[in-house]
């Protein structure tokens, strides 16, 4: 078992410079697919709240049931591509994902439009983590893997800036169900190359399945997300809202007591001891709670309170595109010479200045305003998802890039998942005909959160990447060289 382990990681470093692009390229389609597609949907949240009459929570669910059921499995998915293959789990997740996208374009009420989302997770969580660990053993020069990574990273930025725009040219043309539909033909094209051309690779030593922590993950993120979003109809202090917050507080302890006992977790706790690892994890959940919450007020006031179409909502968000798809690779060449400190730093500052502006929105509020608000959010998510992404992996052994990298991107769909959750629940109610134009001046205090949350982003990318930090890192890695013992 371990020696043809080793013979499939020998075999997925060994293509040449131009196909290790092209994997690469394959790899960020399904990030494309799958960051997109947590994005695009944003766009037509209105033309569903029509169709199917859905409240204000209805849509809140239509969001998190994907990035929630992502977030609880992505790291699954991952240990099971160290041990199965990751070729395979890649392919796996592309029929999964494919086939539920497809069943969501065919949804004919709001419960099976959110049942079918978590399918499409299902799928979408074997794709992000897996292709990262793809690309980490592909790359195996520590400067080329940092700037593959980087492009990886910027694509998480570019696909989800421009999933508002493509939504809006879809939900105004054909219709909405085309948000879902145009996920088909790109997932059977990525099959096909994904076949033909991604090498087969597996961990040297394959890590153990921790059914155990699996649940715990499931029980933590279902009841805080459920909470947060219910809460605002239910009422924070009736006895199913106490409870779930106590069962999620419940769980995410006995996660960590459990955790530390097991030899080979899911979640792996050594990882946090590495400043910087945890640095970056918690700023991913911050930057993509931020993102999250911006694209879900931003969509909902623009088409709801302002009565704008899907597309003219959507072009609000190209600001965000352009400054993503400047900055984004610029971050990453940055963070490979130089460091993550101020990549991190000024995402921090850009993405609190983009939902500080907007504290005093109304039906008035000025187009170049909104404008500008857009261009610093995605200014900020540009800068961030590089460091991010090259902090996850680099310096992890080859063994644990599958967990190393499911872990950011678990960080990420947590984020955006409590974003969405959160400014919901602190912007009014949840019933269907509060959604209009009142959500203007109910949008006030989730620019407030949203600010808050920059701002932790700018402390963490400082403290980060200190000396002692660095050094917290370094003996890290020291951890894992040769032993699995903790």
């Amino acid at each position: 078992m371990v020696s043809q382990s080793t013979s499939d990681v020998k075999s997925a470093v060994a293509p040449s410079r131009r196909r290790r692009l092209f994997i690469l390229a394959i790899c960020c389609t399904s990030l494309l697919l799958v960051s997109m597609d947590v994005t695009i949907v944003n766009v037509a949240l209105p033309s569903i709240h029509r169709a199917f009459h859905a409240s204000l929570d209805g849509l809140q669910w239509t969001l998190d049931a994907y990035t929630l059921v992502i977030a609880c499995l992505l790291m699954l998915a991952g240990s099971s591509a160290d041990r199965f293959g990751r070729k395979r789990v890649f392919l796996i997740g592309l029929v999964v994902f494919t086939a539920g996208s497809a069943m969501c374009a065919a949804a004919p009420s709001l419960g099976f439009l959110v049942a079918a989302r978590i399918i499409q997770a299902i799928g979408g969580s074997m794709l992000n983590p897996v292709a990262m660990s793809i690309i980490r053993t592909v790359f195996d020069d520590p400067r080329e893997r940092a700037q593959a990574i980087g492009i990886w990273g910027a694509v998480v930025g570019i696909s989800s800036a421009l999933g508002p725009v493509i939504g809006g040219i879809l939900v105004d043309g054909p219709g909405w169900r085309f948000v879902f539909l145009v996920n088909v033909p790109i997932g059977i094209v990525a099959l096909v190359l994904t076949k033909l051309y991604v090498p087969e690779s597996r961990a040297p030593k394959a890590r153990r399945f921790d059914p155990g922590g699996q649940v715990l993950v499931i029980i933590w993120l279902a009841t805080l997300v459920y909470a947060i979003i219910e809460g605002a109809r239910d009422g924070w202090t009736s006895g199913l809202i106490l409870g779930s917050f106590a069962v999620a507080l419940l769980s995410l302890v006995g996660l960590i007591l459990y955790e530390r006992r097991q030899d080979e977790p899911l979640l792996e706790l050594r990882f946090f001891r590495s400043i910087p690892f945890a640095s970056a994890s918690l700023s991913a959940i911050c930057s993509f709670a931020g993102l999250g919450g911006f694209l879900f007020l931003a969509t909902l006031y623009l088409q709801s309170a302002r009565g704008f179409s899907a597309l003219h909502a959507g072009l609000y968000s190209l600001p965000m595109a352009l400054t993503m798809i400047v900055l984004a690779p610029l971050s990453g060449r940055i963070v490979g010479g130089s460091g993550a400190r101020w990549p991190l730093v000024f995402a921090g500052i850009f993405m609190a200045a983009g939902s500080l502006i907007l504290l005093g929105l109304n039906l008035q509020t000025s187009v170049i305003l909104l404008l500008v608000a857009y261009f610093l959010r995605g200014a900020g998510v540009g800068l961030v998802n590089p460091p991010i992404s090259v902090i996850a992996v680099s310096g992890m052994p080859g063994s644990q890039a599958g967990v190393a990298g499911a872990i950011a991107s678990t960080s990420r769909q947590i984020g955006f998942a409590l974003g969405v959750a959160i400014v919901g629940a602190v912007s009014g109610g949840t019933e269907t005909g509060s959604i209009g134009p009142s959500f203007a001046a109910a949008t006030h205090a989730g620019w407030a959160v949203l600010s808050v949350l920059g701002f932790i982003v700018l402390v963490l990318g400082w403290i980060s990447t200190t000396k002692r930090a660095l050094d917290s890192a370094e003996r890290t890695a020291k951890l894992f060289d040769g032993s699995d013992g903790k």
